[in-house]
């Protein structure tokens, strides 16, 4: 899995923090996504798929 973020789209909701805290973050003075592991263990994989499933701007994608 890798995961890629677009931080123009990424309108600071904080979704992908709830669903993937490991994988997610937020910049403290914007709230825009940081992305803290772009290639996260299987582990994380379904937390991730919620992640990018539940982001209202769609600025996670993700690949298999």
């Amino acid at each position: 899995m890798r995961i890629t973020i677009d931080e123009d789209r990424c309108c600071a909701a904080g979704q992908c923090v709830l669903a993937a805290p490991d994988v997610f973050d937020q910049r403290d003075d914007d709230g825009i996504v940081i992305l803290l592991d772009a290639a996260p263990g299987p582990d994380q994989h379904a937390a991730v798929r919620d992640a990018a499933a539940a982001c209202p701007a769609a600025a996670i994608t993700v690949e298999e």
